[in-house]
């Protein structure tokens, strides 16, 4: 079934995605990722560098990146969602292109939704180092947005 929700009810569930993204997701939160920019456009998503995200003294463990890749690709897409087609959404492709690091440097993902279907929904996200600016990865995000998100405080 459908909903049918008014501007407002679509407003306060972007705003609750946002909020949950870095506060509500554990490891987000344990990351450090904070989000810069949260709009249909696209968003933007810092993630400090800590030793205890490190492969190696200095680096991001690739993980983390592609972590912080799919994060704000699934932001991207929610920040701009028709919730009338649902809320509970999965990620069902992530592709990752490492390109260098960025020693020691925060780092912010640039993300936005560049196809919306009717329950499958892509994203594109480019990493760059905060301090150079340097192009640190790329990425591609596939999400699926079918029915309600469980236990969601808009509900």
């Amino acid at each position: 079934m459908a909903l049918a929700l008014s501007d407002e009810e679509q407003y306060r569930r972007r705003e609750w995605f946002r909020h949950h993204w870095e506060t509500g997701v554990a490891f987000n939160a344990h990351a450090g990722m904070t989000v810069r920019r949260w709009d249909p456009d696209g968003v933007e998503m810092l993630l400090p560098y800590a030793d205890h995200l490190s492969a190696h003294e200095g680096v991001f463990h690739g993980g983390v990146i592609s972590a912080l890749i799919d994060t704000s690709g699934c932001g991207a897409v929610m920040a701009g969602h028709n919730f009338d087609k649902g809320s509970r959404l999965t990620t069902i492709s992530l592709s990752v292109q490492y390109l260098t690091v960025a020693p020691g440097e925060d780092v912010v993902a640039h993300a936005r939704c560049t196809r919306r279907g009717s329950s499958i929904h892509h994203a594109e996200v480019v990493v760059r180092s905060e301090t150079s600016d340097k192009e640190v990865a790329r990425g591609l995000v596939t999400v699926q947005i079918a029915g309600e998100r469980p236990g969601a405080a808009f509900r």
